[in-house]
């Protein structure tokens, strides 16, 4: 009985909507990995996302389609049904409406393009918050501090519920006054911080007595995934990968140019890019003023176990990112065996320490970045030396299961008062509403 009680609460703690931009994404396997491990510890935590998954249905996995069946998707209802929801509360909760205008106003005021988008995001914020009224959901925590965010912030001011959020980084770092960073910071009662680089970001934008709302709960990777024995390196070819984005962060150009000299030298490489974005065109025309059409293949956007199928047949694996959080996919290479190369930039350097994990290169440098992936090519002592201790941290310090149960104990530790002031407001069956 003791026990059933004890669930109860920590259920009712963490009895939260998980706002998301896109939900499924291939490219952020971890919410999913996230909402369904605090799923599995009994927290109570159904999903929203602004945008509809990244794939077709067909594309998705069994496990991402039971989560999209029961993810309630903003802009999926039609245009008519959308206004006429919105108007309903216009006149039925004016104070709800007046609320989210004001914070929607104050996100940027003068700048009239943000202006405008804050508009389209009070309308988001709106309809966000009557399912959560209608859900009886007490809580809102988002994921990424840039416009999922916004809509969260006009959403907690409109409907009066407390909201938190996770923040990654690093493209919010750059433009913290475009974001209303400090804004969203300050109106959320607890913050999410994937590293301790994060976390000194956004002590930039509080008073020190404000940093005890700041708390660094790392991603992580399922154990499970450090089971199968190392690979040994291939004779020839040697097959490196690359996950991401094809976008300018990443760096694969750089990775290209890193190519280029060592098919220069005769070294039997291939390289396969995991990924989709506005860079691909650009890229390729790379491989092709670069002579690299026989050893960089374009594998496109491709669903996890794909990823994870082609680490497992990797000899190295390559990030040379200008700008990160903390990637996941590093994580990942390190589980499995598979010795890394990435930069020294953002929170890498907590994940990979230089010459113990992995190899580190100054971003953006071609010389360095072709040095240290001829190092390990004709170094196998050195990879096996990496092998081991990249593993073994990312098992200490990035396991799942344990940031999981960090990342509870924050929600439960954050909310003290939630369930007493649900006890105060309880409307006899058990809901605390959301204001009008």
């Amino acid at each position: 009985m003791k026990a059933s009680k004890e669930s109860a609460v920590t259920g009712y703690y963490l009895h939260t909507a998980y706002l998301l931009s896109r939900y499924p994404a291939v490219s952020h396997t971890f919410f999913l990995q996230e909402v369904e491990g605090l799923k599995r510890s009994g927290a109570v935590i159904e999903t929203a996302s602004i945008n509809p998954p990244d794939r077709e249905w067909s594309a998705l996995t069994a496990v991402e389609r039971e989560a999209a069946e029961k993810t309630f998707y903003i802009k999926a209802q039609r245009p008519p049904e959308i206004l006429g929801k919105l108007i309903s509360i216009l006149f039925l909760r004016p104070g709800v409406f007046l609320r989210g205008l004001k914070a929607a106003l104050r996100m940027e005021p003068g700048h009239i393009p943000h202006t405008c988008y804050a508009l389209f995001y009070l309308a988001e914020a709106i309809l966000l918050g009557d399912w959560m009224r209608r859900r009886e959901l007490t809580h809102l925590h988002v994921h990424f501090s840039g416009p999922v965010a916004s809509v969260g912030l006009i959403a907690s001011v409109a409907w009066k519920f407390p909201y938190s959020m996770t923040v990654h980084g690093p493209d919010e770092f750059f433009d913290q006054t475009g974001m209303a960073l400090a804004q969203k910071i300050q109106g959320a009662r607890f913050v999410i911080c994937i590293s301790d680089y994060c976390r000194s970001q956004l002590m930039r934008l509080l008073p020190p007595e404000a940093w005890k709302k700041l708390h660094v709960v790392r991603l992580g990777i399922a154990p499970a995934l450090a089971e199968d024995p190392y690979r040994e390196l291939a004779a020839a070819p040697i097959n490196i990968l690359c996950t991401g984005r094809l976008v300018s962060a990443k760096g694969q150009a750089i990775l290209l140019m890193a190519m280029a000299e060592l098919v220069r030298r005769n070294l039997p490489i291939h390289l396969r890019l995991i990924g989709d974005g506005p860079d691909r065109k650009a890229l390729e025309r790379l491989v092709d003023e670069k002579g690299l059409r026989h050893h960089v293949t374009f594998m496109g956007a491709q669903n996890h176990d794909t990823v994870l199928a082609a680490l497992r047949d990797a000899d190295l694996f390559v990030l040379p990112s200008f700008a990160e959080g903390v990637p996941v996919a590093l994580m990942e290479a390190m589980a499995i065996g598979v010795p890394c190369i990435s930069t020294f930039v953002a929170g890498i350097p907590e994940l990979i320490r230089h010459e113990r994990d992995g190899l580190l290169v100054p971003a953006g440098s071609v010389e360095e970045l072709t040095a240290a992936m001829d190092r390990l090519i004709h170094n196998p002592d050195e990879r096996n030396k990496f092998r081991g201790s990249a593993r073994a941290r990312v098992l200490e310090h990035y396991n799942l299961a344990k940031n999981l149960e960090l990342l509870a104990a924050t929600f439960r530790q954050s909310m003290p008062n939630v369930h007493a002031e649900r006890l105060a407001t309880n409307d006899g069956n058990g809901t605390r509403p959301l204001h009008d």
